[in-house]
């Protein structure tokens, strides 16, 4: 239930930010990403992000548990994460904007915005890289969380 609640926050408080930054066919693009693609978002993982979800895409230790400032920690984006229990615009809105600007303050994240840094497309081979990366049946979940995301919109 809480994470519902979570998503449907997200959901509003992230709608301007997706109708204003959000390529077109960001949402579903993500399974057909090709090889070439795919080895693109994984050079520009590790240049931007392993340095805090990790090279393998672990994430921080105890990433579960707040900083001493109170923000959360970097997730894992491999399959023992919740990356993948998000919608594909949602991903690509807080990989640009940055988690805080995306919740519209109500999390505290050192999730910076990667906007100015990389391209739309450079983002969106960063996470089809991560996606990737996961075993099919969590790509297979994740692809009818985008589905129903979408029918909702």
């Amino acid at each position: 239930m809480k994470r519902l609640i979570w998503m449907g926050l997200v959901a509003v408080s992230a709608a301007p930010v997706w109708a204003e930054g959000k390529p077109e066919d960001a949402a579903g693009l993500f399974p057909y990403w090709d090889a070439q693609q795919v080895q693109i978002g994984e050079t520009l993982y590790a240049e931007n992000c392993a340095a805090c979800h990790g090279a393998e895409l672990e994430g921080e230790e105890d990433w579960r548990s707040r900083n001493p400032d109170g923000g959360f920690r970097a997730p894992p984006h491999d399959e023992t994460g919740h990356t993948w229990h998000h919608p594909d615009a949602q991903l690509f809105a807080i990989t640009k904007f940055g988690t805080e600007v995306v919740m519209g303050g109500a999390v505290q994240s050192d999730m910076a915005g990667f906007g100015k840094i990389l391209s739309d497309e450079e983002i969106l081979a960063v996470l089809g890289y991560i996606k990737a990366s996961w075993p099919e049946r969590i790509i297979a979940r994740h692809n009818e969380l985008n589905r129903r995301f979408e029918a909702s919109q």
